[in-house]
């Protein structure tokens, strides 16, 4: 009798076992890594095959075994490697292993899936003119079909070709109709476009390296650290080359879909073998891609950070662009964080990792510095084009002499100046909506979210907004605490600071990008299509913004409330809003004009708006790298965050507390920290409490975890290496 042990594709801790069932005689060529339908007690579930064996027929069960009832697909979905891949995900981020592999699939529930196929019309044989002269149009179709090999229905339609006369030929047997598989693709018809650029001779010195790194064919770990417009992308696209020569794969991860479209055009003028995968695409388009590259057609995936779990194998090169971006970790179970995973990944297969940033997370940067990484430095622009002129405007300065405007005097010259010479900015501001908060000025109370009490954002359609719990409701007209009428709009949001430019320039064309205008699919690639053809002067709006844009008709860029980022309660406070300076100001000025930028700050005193305002990486890190070793913060520790929730708030707090005097008796090498409210205490009626675990010894501390069976706890949520610490 042959058996299957299945991983049920529930996400449900309790579950998170092997179920054995019977393989019937009709699918004895299952093997592990099958998705198969097997019955789970009075329903039907999807299910991985983890493995098969054959036992003796009269082997006893303390249950009866059911047969595993269909396949889902025409062949294993899972490759050994990707196994092996869900095994250690699960592993090291502590989660069910249903949970890991689900990682690896276009969606949850994949029976949703359906391939797409078209009718192709080809031509059987051969035809004699003669026989047709009193059906010119069957004449016609058939010379067509005989040049052209085969048509679908809308290439006969060009042709002028009708339904009919195809009936005729069909019915002769002139004509066959073949089944195709259609494979949808969103960026099939993305134009491609190729820069050439004379290599500078640090981008020379960086790719010789990666290519010896490359034909070595064992892991290496590399950081590429290039200021912005330095021609990182250049470099990956010549290591690409070089890695598709020995016939290996390639995977680039950018961290925002907003970027994937500007790479995809400059991969595709290079390679013909590109794929596109983020969460942005349909189910039909992932499968669909995934297909491609199980076939062989693609030996270049390009995307999000879910770009790591498609079934590509013998992988030469992993680049991660934009290595310090939070988008990387992922914020739901597994939390896993895709610059960690795709180290491992590259482990597995031998390959070289390429860390690329104008401005490394000071653990990546750390690492490079004892040896961990090989460092690679381009320290200056292509075409030896300047960095952009920087200048800070103190926002308290201008707020006492008179200036009410969300926009400095400073940037508004600037704007004025760009506008009338027929060039283009870009303006951030790290928030969205219309106001920031609602309050009332008698008493000072802020409306609240009804589920989490974070302050609900007011945006222009009148709606209130909760950002955390997606909770809409009307703002109130009088206050609900003192019952005043003394209701005021604070803050700038991204919507009202379209509205604020648009004032003070009626002739601008703007544009607005953050979540609320990027919903629908391919969104951030319009909008950036749009703005780069010409048609709108200003873009505006959130963090993706700042990011990896390559506009050369950009030469202003604005950053409001830079330093919004030191409010925020977290020990990498200083280093976001380092970067944010950095990677911002890096949009202007990387064509032919000198690119001005003006930061908008009121903390001015600050070391990371000092040093962002002078693009100076390396003398911040003088600065951040002895706080981080004083309080024993990473780079210098590696983290582990668990949240402790009940709905009953008492109950928390004791786990948590119960759990701390454990961690504190029995592990001596680690440090240990709260419990505290986690930064959104009440989250739709669950209470949530924070314990930071601080270690040298990671294995260690998960290993006391696992012990302890926290793992198994449907009340507590495990993060390694998070990137809050409450």
């Amino acid at each position: 009798m042959l058996i299957a042990e299945v991983r049920a594709n529930i996400q449900i801790k309790a579950i998170d076992q092997n179920f054995t069932y019977i393989v019937p005689e009709r699918l004895k060529f299952l093997t592990a890594g099958w998705r198969v339908i097997v019955p789970f007690g009075n329903r039907k579930i999807d299910g991985f095959i983890i493995s098969v064996k054959e036992i003796s027929d009269d082997t006893n069960f303390p249950f009866e075994l059911k047969e595993i009832l269909d396949v889902i697909d025409e062949e294993a979905w899972f490759t050994p490697e990707m196994l092996q891949s869900a095994y250690w995900l699960a592993d090291f981020y502590l989660c069910p292993l249903a949970q890991s592999m689900s990682l690896f699939m276009p969606t949850k529930h994949s029976r949703k899936i359906k391939s797409k196929f078209e009718k192709f019309f080809k031509l059987v044989g051969t035809f004699d003119e003669k026989n047709f002269s009193d059906k010119p149009a069957q004449l016609k179709a058939l010379k067509i079909l005989q040049e052209k090999i085969s048509l679908n229905y809308l290439q006969l339609k060009d042709e002028k070709i009708s339904d009919n006369t195809i009936k005729n030929l069909i019915k002769a047997g002139f004509v066959e109709v073949e089944m195709r598989r259609v494979l949808r693709d969103s960026y099939a018809n993305i134009k491609s476009v190729q820069k050439n650029f004379e290599l500078t001779a640090e981008q020379s010195a960086a790719i010789e390296e990666i290519k010896k790194s490359v034909e070595e064919k064992i892991f290496s770990g590399i950081l590429l650290h290039g200021v912005t417009g330095s021609g990182k992308t250049q470099a990956y696209i010549e290591a690409a080359k070089i890695t598709r020569q020995l016939g290996r794969n390639v995977i680039i991860l950018v961290p925002e879909i907003a970027l994937t479209g500007q790479i995809v055009t400059i991969f595709k003028a290079h390679f013909s073998d590109v794929v596109v995968i983020h969460s942005g695409l349909s189910v039909e388009e992932k499968n669909d891609t995934f297909y491609r590259i199980r076939n062989g057609d693609a030996g270049i995936i390009i995307g999000a950070r879910s770009a790591l779990f498609t079934p590509i194998d013998n992988i030469g090169l992993i680049v991660v662009d934009e290595e310090q971006d939070y988008a990387y970790k992922q914020n739901n179970p597994p939390f896993y964080h895709a610059r960690v995973v795709a180290e491992e990944f590259a482990k597995f297969h031998n390959a070289t990792i390429i860390f690329g940033s104008a401005t490394p997370s000071l653990e990546t940067f750390y690492r490079a510095n004892i040896g961990e990484l090989k460092y690679l430095e381009l320290p200056r622009r292509i075409l030896n084009l300047p960095l952009p002129k920087i200048k800070c405007v103190d926002m308290r300065k201008e707020l006492a002499e008179g200036n009410k405007n969300v926009l400095s005097r400073d940037l508004q010259k600037l704007l004025a100046y760009i506008l009338n010479k027929n060039q283009q900015a870009i303006l951030l501001l790290n928030r969205r909506g219309w106001s920031t908060f609602v309050m009332c000025r008698n008493c000072g109370h802020v409306i609240s979210c009804p589920e989490c009490g974070l302050p609900m954002t007011y945006h222009k359609d009148k709606k209130l907004r909760c950002h955390h719990c997606d909770i809409e409701k009307n703002p109130p007209k009088i206050c609900p605490a003192c019952e005043s009428e003394k209701i005021k709009y604070f803050g700038t949001g991204t919507q009202k600071l379209e509205e604020e430019i648009q004032k003070n320039f009626p002739n601008a064309k703007i544009l607005r990008m953050d979540r609320d205008t990027t919903t629908k699919k391919l969104a951030h690639q319009k909008i950036l299509e749009s703005f780069k053809s010409g048609e709108y002067n200003i873009l505006c709006g959130t963090q993706m913004v700042a990011k990896g844009h390559d506009i050369p008709n950009v030469t202003a860029v604005g950053i409001l409330s830079a330093d919004s980022a030191l409010n925020f309660p977290d020990f990498r406070a200083g280093e976001l809003c380092f970067m944010l300076i950095t990677q911002a100001a890096g949009r202007a000025g990387r064509s032919n004009f000198i690119g001005r930028v003006i930061v908008q700050a009121y903390n001015v005193e600050a070391p990371s708006v000092i040093f962002g305002c002078k693009q100076d990486y390396k003398n911040f890190c003088k600065v951040e790298l002895p706080a981080r070793e004083k309080n024993f913060f990473p780079p210098y520790s590696r983290l582990i965050k668990i949240l402790f929730t009940s709905e009953n708030q008492n109950y928390a707090i004791e786990q948590a507390k119960n759990f701390v005097e454990d961690f504190k008796s029995e592990m001596l090498n680690a440090k240990i920290e709260g419990p505290i409210p986690a930064m959104i205490e009440n989250l739709r009626g669950v209470y949530r409490f924070a314990v930071l675990i601080k270690t040298l010894d990671l294995n260690s501390a998960r290993k006391f975890l696992r012990e302890k069976n926290l793992h198994l706890m449907d009340s507590v949520i495990i993060d390694i290496d998070p990137l809050t610490t409450s």
